[in-house]
């Protein structure tokens, strides 16, 4: 693992390069909305030391610095463009929850990859899924933390008790071990962004806008991992998005909900690596 920073498209931006310098990216990984690069590290242990990935922290997350002016779509998208460009031409990308959103709009406004992989990804609005309510509740508690003064609104923010109950809601798994690290890495990585204003307008971001809004830039072989018991995205909607798209692969976890990362890496990382055709596990 080699870490780099470096400015992309006016950000200051922290990414972490995994697998064999002499080769070719093979994918560009992006994570989802609070979390950061460590997130999708599983996919990359899964996969092996044969294939090369690069997962930079979203822009106001982990240590990328947060954008000058507003989280917008558009601002994500043009970032991830412009880092893909310029650190990983020819790969494929790859995005989780939020990160299928970014993704989606990068492709929409003329990001060339030879493929596209979506996990977990928001098919509908947010608004509308399995927990309307809890996304509902969700807004008002980022925008109360936004408008709260700077002490309380940090610690209503990175208040652990609120991170556990989103991190309880969201795990499937029935193994108390998985859970249990689980939690510990929301405890350890959730809280970790370049301020309020950062997180509340990429939260907004998030529910303004799905995959579907950019469908029709989703051109060329698409691999979409889905969960039958996700929360926020229904089994359902995820079928209507993939007969939406002209060469779409759907691949249905079982069992398992919006953390395919963290409960079903293996699993995710078979069905991309036959869908990439990617070097197996042995060096």
């Amino acid at each position: 693992m080699r870490v780099h920073t470096g400015v992309v498209n006016g950000v200051e931006t922290a990414w972490w390069d995994f697998g064999p310098e002499n080769r070719p990216v093979d994918i560009v990984m992006v994570h989802g909305f609070r979390g950061d690069h460590h997130g999708l590290e599983p996919f990359v242990a899964a996969l092996g030391p044969r294939v090369r990935v690069l997962i930079p922290d979203l822009p106001g997350f982990g240590l990328t610095r947060a954008f000058a002016g507003t989280a917008t779509i558009d601002a994500f998208a043009a970032w991830l463009s412009a880092f893909c460009a310029g650190h990983a031409p020819g790969a494929a990308v790859l995005g989780h929850s939020f990160g299928s959103i970014v993704v989606a709009a990068a492709r929409s406004s003329g990001l060339k990859v030879p493929a596209t992989i979506l996990v977990n990804p928001i098919a509908a609005n947010a608004l509308q899924g399995p927990r309307g309510l809890m996304t509902k509740l969700a807004v008002g508690y980022y925008r109360v933390s936004a408008k709260l003064p700077e002490r309380w609104g940090y610690a209503l923010l990175r208040n652990r008790a609120i991170v556990r109950v989103m991190s309880v809601t969201m795990a499937k798994t029935k193994d108390k071990n998985l859970r249990r690290w689980i939690h510990e890495q929301h405890d350890e990585y959730f809280s970790v962004f370049d301020g309020r204003r950062a997180v509340l307008e990429a939260f907004q971001t998030s529910v303004r806008n799905d995959v579907g809004h950019f469908a029709d830039g989703l051109t060329g072989p698409v691999l979409m991992i889905v969960a039958d018991r996700d929360d926020i995205t229904s089994l359902s909607k995820q079928r209507e998005l993939a007969a939406r798209l002209d060469d779409a692969t759907l691949h249905i976890v079982k069992d398992v909900g919006h953390l395919v990362h963290y409960e079903a890496a293996d699993e995710a990382a078979d069905a991309i690596r036959r869908f990439l055709k990617l070097p197996g596990m042995s060096a």
